[in-house]
């Protein structure tokens, strides 16, 4: 199965593609998504998490002991733990994001379902997602599974990723464009 996964590449997705066939394997592969998307989350929203985590500084026994008692407060499975605790052994307690967004994709990709990253200025509604979910689905004929980030540095507009295509609409890439067009005159 990890040849299905070519464009995942890295530790990080050695370590997700191991996981979810594993995960795949014992029926698993559902509730370890789930508990992929709580670590992603809970990672986003603990800078100082993801600092220890990342830290060379602090020692693997000590970032185990932050995994196993995070994964027991979580409820997370105890597949989902035993990943997180080999990866953190291995020194890749670094690379979680990547793994979970690895896995991410990889179960996407199982439901045949397309995975777009989408950049925004701001904060997109629920509306808008929508709307965005049903231009996608159209352009690429599958459901596309839409995760939202905010970065007002570009403005306005926004940036889409599915896959290897990139398409870049903000404001800051096209002010960027003008500005080279009138060096260039």
């Amino acid at each position: 199965m990890s040849g299905d996964h070519a464009t995942i590449t890295g530790a990080a997705g050695r370590y997700a593609s191991a996981l979810f066939e594993l995960a795949s394997d014992a029926g698993l592969a559902d509730k370890i998504e789930a508990d992929m998307a709580a670590l992603a989350a809970i990672l986003d929203n603990s800078a100082e998490l993801s600092s220890a985590l990342a830290s060379p500084m602090v020692d693997a026994d000590a970032k185990t002991g932050i995994l196993a008692a995070l994964s027991d407060k979580t409820g997370f499975q105890t597949m989902t733990k035993n990943a997180l605790m080999v990866a953190a052994e291995n020194g890749r307690a670094g690379a979680f994001a990547d793994i979970t967004s690895a896995y991410a994709q990889m179960a996407a990709d199982a439901r045949g379902v397309a995975t777009a990253d989408v950049t925004t200025a701001a904060k997109l509604t629920a509306k808008e997602i929508d709307a965005l979910k049903a231009s996608l689905k159209r352009a690429f004929g599958r459901e596309v599974d839409v995760r939202a980030h905010e970065n007002p540095d570009i403005l306005g507009g926004l940036i889409v990723q599915v896959g290897s295509r990139m398409y870049d609409s903000s404001l800051r890439t096209k002010l960027d464009g003008l500005r080279t067009a009138m060096k260039e005159a």
